[in-house]
């Protein structure tokens, strides 16, 4: 040893953390680019999830349009009450959606209602509203169509994992059931007072 070296304690100390700090920069090295790129290698969801949360965007919209015309075509109070619910419930999803989507480095389709293609349909479709027993059993269809969503995406393996997908389509499930109840029962209050 030189004689720096057996009198300087901080010669050891540099003599250690030297090697340390150069392995440290060896394995960050390998771990791959950080950032955007880098969080998208280890990605925990499936093409599956996002082709429901982008369908679930253009879906909530075409029933946000249809309840939003509620308050101007004359619906009644108890339709008007579910239509201002849908509104609010659907926009905050929209949101959710649209937000996990840019997270997550994937296309953030508009929240337009023309875009969207329900089951079993060609083309996206203009929607009819809810004020008549016809328009009020279309608006149950639709709902249904958000649920029959859910069930594609929980039956591709390895898909709705990732903890808020899982959530998102557990609320989507559980709020378009109950909204189809009330627009049940609404539809037979509908019918009734018709005949």
């Amino acid at each position: 040893m030189g004689a720096r070296q057996s009198r300087d304690p901080g010669y050891l100390y540099d003599a250690m953390t030297r090697p340390f700090a150069f392995v440290l920069a060896l394995v960050a090295a390998s771990a791959g680019p950080a950032g955007p790129a880098g969080a998208q290698a280890a990605k925990n969801y499936t093409p599956a999830d996002v082709h429901f949360v982008a369908g679930m965007i253009g879906h909530h919209a075409q029933a946000i349009q249809m309840a939003g015309w509620a308050p101007s075509h004359g619906a009644g109070p108890s339709v008007r009450v579910l239509c201002e619910r849908i509104v609010v419930a659907q926009n905050d999803e929209i949101v959710f959606a649209q937000r996990w989507l840019k997270e997550h480095g994937e296309y953030v389709p508009p929240a337009d209602p023309r875009g969207h293609i329900m089951q079993g349909m060609d083309h996206p479709m203009l929607m009819p509203g809810m004020l008549t027993p016809e328009q009020m059993a279309f608006m149950i269809q639709h709902h249904q169509g958000a649920i029959t969503m859910v069930r594609q995406l929980l039956a591709v393996p390895g898909a709705a994992q990732d903890g808020p997908i899982f959530r998102f389509a557990s609320d989507v499930n559980v709020d378009q059931t109950t909204e189809i109840n009330r627009m049940t029962l609404m539809l037979n209050d509908l019918k009734r007072s018709s005949q």
